[in-house]
């Protein structure tokens, strides 16, 4: 039996690169059984998926979950789309963003919480263009080098 943790922190480490932050906010995932078991083993990947909008409801879309390896025949699909609960205040707030401003949603970062429910860090960015990438990189190489020094 493998072992179950409640300490799962899965995060998106290519978004931070691509985007700029502008909001985040938690929301929760709508999950089968042997899906939130997986996760608890830290068998999921973030790297291509993104959120989008369908009849004034959150998905995501690409979150990879692999298949539980204990269970029988009732198994999920592992890149399945998956709805995001939110309240329709917060909902309502990031549909007007997008489409308004041409911001997207992304995920961020996949953890359980707490009480042992799956949750998913979704952030509001702005995609960042090839100069401003460059910058982030020289920035970092600057404070890596003076923190060497001292």
């Amino acid at each position: 039996m493998a072992k179950l943790s409640n300490t799962i922190n899965i995060e998106n480490r290519r978004a931070k690169f691509d985007y700029q932050f502008l909001d985040t906010l938690v929301a929760g995932l709508v999950l089968k059984g042997t899906e939130i078991k997986s996760i608890r083993e830290g068998k999921a990947g973030l790297s291509d998926s993104y959120c989008y909008f369908r009849n004034d409801e959150l998905f995501v879309k690409n979150l990879h979950i692999s298949e539980y390896t204990d269970a029988s025949f009732y198994q999920h699909e592992a890149l399945r789309e998956r709805k995001l609960l939110l309240s329709r205040q917060e909902l309502n707030k990031l549909l007007r963003k997008v489409k308004d401003q041409g911001l997207t949603v992304i995920p961020t970062r996949l953890f359980i919480n707490d009480k042992g429910f799956a949750k998913m860090e979704i952030a509001l960015a702005k995609g960042k263009k090839e100069f401003d990438k460059r910058d982030d990189i020289k920035k970092r190489d600057i404070e890596r080098e003076m923190n060497r020094k001292f």
